[in-house]
């Protein structure tokens, strides 16, 4: 029945999962607050609080365009049931300010990157999406591996023009001048916090709930499955579309090696899987003509997220 009614693109998905998404966004914050006696938040923090869920539905908004305006899904809203359910896997991301913000700024820049395929403005695509991925690294050093994805960019679409590949060059350097300079203008401390987050940590001890180690291994079940049968069905996809689809396999592969490598740990960094995971997860859908299956499969995702949400609590 859910995958039935998430099959058409009707204005009433969308305001359902944006419901489910600012309900339980809520909800973990009563939680939090309720948890610890004698909290109160400041007017900072309830701003703080406001912008992360503003930020976390036009996140959703976002891979939903990316995945009809792009091709990378039919006149459905799969993507956007996707993203909630797999949000709701990790709550701590409602309280990881700069997780959020930097996850945006990816998703900014991979909207140009992933609609390069047209060809039109192929050099602002590469510059914008280039800039807002070192600005994302502002506030989560590693997010700056994405930078890979333009030179894929690139490589699929526009490699014979040599200025294309100076373009991410210019936007290193635009954005580092001027955060530099700002440092130097308003507060110094700000170069110590991005060169602190240049460690790495392979250790994943940070893991104290049965229900968090259960969202992590089930979000990485879901992914390995959802990545398995886009690259064993690639041939069954448009060829036009194939460009397009292997950069959702990158981001996707990145977005893990940056959960590897990043040394401050917390499964709020699978924020940055949740695009492509959800368009993935979508093309699985798509492509399976058993009825069964896909009321299956849209019913567990979003049980295990509505559930793995409750006992994180």
């Amino acid at each position: 029945m859910i995958a039935s009614v998430f099959s058409k693109s009707r204005p009433f998905n969308y305001i359902l999962v944006t419901v489910l998404l600012v309900l339980c966004y809520f909800i973990y914050q009563f939680q939090s607050a309720g948890t610890a006696s004698g909290a109160s938040f400041s007017w900072f923090e309830v701003i703080q609080k406001g912008v992360i869920l503003l930020l976390l539905v036009a996140s959703l908004f976002i891979t939903n365009f990316i995945a009809k305006r792009n091709g990378l899904s039919k006149d459905n809203s799969y993507s956007a049931l996707f993203f909630v359910s797999f949000l709701l896997f990790i709550p701590s991301a409602f309280d990881n300010f700069k997780i959020v913000l930097s996850s945006f700024f990816i998703l900014l820049a991979m909207r140009r990157l992933i609609s390069m395929k047209s060809l039109l403005t192929p050099k602002e695509k590469i510059f914008d999406a280039s800039l807002w991925i070192f600005i994302a690294a502002l506030f989560h050093f590693w997010s700056i591996l994405f930078i890979f994805i333009v030179f894929v960019s690139i490589i699929f679409h526009v490699s014979g023009d040599y200025r294309n590949w100076v373009l991410p060059f210019i936007a290193f350097f635009t954005v580092g001048i001027l955060f530099i300079f700002f440092s130097l203008l308003i507060d110094k401390e700000w170069l110590d916090v991005v060169w602190n987050q240049t460690g790495t940590d392979f250790e994943f001890y940070y893991l104290e709930k049965s229900a968090s180690n259960a969202a992590l291994v089930l979000y990485a079940l879901f992914s390995v499955v959802f990545l398995l049968s886009m690259i064993f069905t690639m041939s069954k996809r448009p060829i036009i579309m194939l460009a397009s689809y292997k950069k959702v396999i990158f981001i996707s592969l990145i977005s893990v090696l940056i959960y590897i490598i990043s040394p401050e740990k917390s499964n709020s960094l699978l924020l940055f899987g949740l695009m492509p995971i959800s368009v993935l997860a979508t093309g699985f859908i798509e492509i399976n003509k058993d009825s069964v299956l896909k009321e299956i499969v849209t019913a567990t995702v979003l049980a295990c997220g509505v559930l793995l949400f409750i006992f994180q609590l």
